[in-house]
């Protein structure tokens, strides 16, 4: 499912908890840009997946800890090398200056006990509230532009014009 579902804008800001603003300024900058479809020009929709939606929110959470936009930018870059795998199963640690990569707890203390690490970011419990924000709202199925329903019954708005489709 995650790779037939994108999230238009607003929607990926709600699940990330960032602004309309901060979403454009990402995208236009390339530091997170939608991988499902770019927007082209005025009237068009970005849609990002679900994992991009993953980084947005792992984006946040570095600014809200005071880590430097470009230590970030690295960051993501890194990731998207990687090719986002495995994000659900790795912590990100970071000094405040660098950003560690830990793919196992043993990882996690030998940075600690080294003294470098200040906090982290469990990427699994990032997934998991994305994911139940996400299961909230809507989506669009990427062949065919319908809405997809969130498990939100109180939409029947969205329901109503999925029917008439």
């Amino acid at each position: 499912m995650a790779d037939t579902v994108g999230y238009r804008g607003p929607t990926a800001c709600a699940a990330a908890g960032i602004t309309y603003r901060q979403l454009d300024y990402w995208a236009r900058t390339g530091l997170v840009e939608p991988s499902v479809r770019p927007a082209y020009g005025s009237g068009t929709q970005r849609l990002y997946s679900f994992r991009d939606v993953v980084v947005l929110k792992i984006v946040k959470r570095f600014l809200d800890t005071g880590v430097a936009l470009q230590n970030i930018r690295t960051t993501v870059q890194h990731l998207r090398d990687r090719g986002f795998t495995d994000l659900e199963r790795m912590t990100l640690m970071s000094d405040g200056a660098t950003v560690y990569e830990c793919t196992s707890p043993d990882e996690v203390v030998d940075l600690l006990q080294g003294g470098q690490g200040i906090f982290g970011i469990a990427v699994g419990v990032v997934w998991r509230d994305v994911e139940s924000a996400l299961s909230q709202l809507h989506g669009e199925r990427v062949d065919t532009g319908e809405t997809l329903v969130g498990h939100n019954p109180a939409d029947e708005l969205a329901r109503r014009r999925n029917r008439a489709v």
